[in-house]
């Protein structure tokens, strides 16, 4: 089975040598990556900026900026079964980017930003992703109502949600706490390292395509 997953943050330059990021390690969507391929399946990793190595048997699509992703995404989705969004992409990039460094004037800096694509947003429509679609969102509190809100406007099968406020969980850690919200329930899963945490996200990912073919 054809599996897309993208990982990571992005970045959006500013000037030749500065950028807007987040601090998502990538490391939730590699290791779910890794899973998916020792479950059997073709996984296309796509994934902006990060320290991590490539899984094994996976195909690996490096981006920088949330339109780089949208491109690649929107180019392979199409003959992919399932999609998992796990990248932390930029809602916002700079509006114009400066040719040269900026150079340090007065007391304060102006950027204008301008919204970037909605990656998950547009996988349903225009894309027309027909298969199991699987989103991430990475809130700081509470993360169930927005998720759900997240699910149903995005058009999603299940949203992972998790509290990156929380020390130990989240961005930069090796652990993840996470909330499955379906469109008919919720379901919390006890803490655990992103590396079983994926295994287990991986065979539920794997079980609810399997329900929603039949």
């Amino acid at each position: 089975m054809n599996i897309l997953v993208t990982a990571g943050p992005t970045r959006e330059p500013i000037d030749p040598v500065r950028f807007l990021s987040n601090r998502s390690s990538g490391k939730m969507g590699y290791e779910l990556a890794a899973a998916f391929a020792h479950a059997g399946h073709s996984v296309l990793l796509v994934s902006g900026p990060t320290a991590l190595d490539v899984p094994d048997r996976v195909d690996f699509l490096p981006v920088e900026t949330a339109a780089e992703m949208h491109t690649a995404v929107a180019h392979h989705l199409g003959r992919m079964a399932i999609a998992v969004f796990a990248a932390a992409v930029a809602d916002y990039t700079p509006a114009t980017v400066a040719a040269e460094k900026i150079k340090k004037s007065g007391d304060s800096l102006t950027l204008e930003l301008v919204r970037t694509p909605d990656l998950l947003g547009s996988a349903r429509s225009p894309l027309g992703f027909t298969g199991t679609l699987v989103g991430f969102a990475a809130e700081t509190g509470p993360p169930a109502a927005q998720a759900r809100e997240k699910l149903t406007r995005k058009q999603c099968d299940l949203v992972i949600a998790n509290d990156v406020s929380k020390p130990g969980f989240g961005f930069d850690s090796d652990a993840n706490e996470v909330i499955l919200v379906y469109p008919d329930h919720t379901e919390e899963l006890p803490p655990a390292s992103k590396h079983n945490l994926a295994h287990l996200l991986v065979d539920t990912i794997l079980e609810l395509h399997q329900r929603l073919k039949t």
